[in-house]
């Protein structure tokens, strides 16, 4: 996969201590990644860069919102995203991205690029059922939402349910009866 130039941060030039990166995500950003469960997206992605004499710390922080599919109604909707991550880049013989929060990179290394953290960082905040806030508060309007009530088991309320016993228990009532 191409690397995004933008998010690629040299760290040779920079001086020892915090350093800090904004970025503005949208949707152009998930194109590049064929990521297409976004209908839209407004996010704000906070680097900051805490470089040491021996390893470089990234913290991330994302927040925004992107516009998705309901999982009931496919509705879209905005749903709001937060996330943090961080990430520790070490120096060493060959390049290692093994373990999910440690990278390892040559010691002739000039630069970073952290495009797939941020996507991931991003990702992973969305939660694993998307339903609209409108199915949640009964608000929404929705012809999906009318079909799935109208084909959806109806409950009796007690009284319906004492009344209607199996008439076979009838006749056995009877044997008790019949003595």
């Amino acid at each position: 996969m191409k690397q995004l130039k933008e998010f690629t941060i040299q760290f040779v030039g920079l001086k020892e201590g915090k350093h800090h990166f904004d970025y503005k995500i949208d949707q152009t950003f998930f194109d590049h990644f064929d990521y297409e469960e976004f209908n839209s997206s407004n996010i704000n992605v906070d680097v900051t860069l805490n470089k040491k004499s021996t390893l470089l710390e990234f913290h991330f922080e994302v927040s925004g919102d992107v516009n998705v599919n309901c999982d009931v109604t496919n509705e879209p909707y905005d749903q709001q995203i937060s996330n943090t991550f961080d990430l520790v880049v070490k120096f060493g013989e060959e390049y290692n991205d093994e373990n999910i929060d440690i990278l390892i990179v040559p010691h002739g290394e000039y630069e970073v690029n952290i495009q797939q953290y941020i996507y991931e960082t991003i990702v992973l905040a969305i939660p694993s059922k998307l339903v609209h806030p409108g199915v949640e508060d009964g608000t929404l309007d929705s012809e999906i939402l009318k079909k799935l009530e109208e084909l959806s088991p109806k409950l009796k309320d007690k009284k319906e349910k004492e009344d209607e016993i199996d008439p076979r228990w009838n006749t056995l009532k009877k044997l008790l009866t019949d003595k």
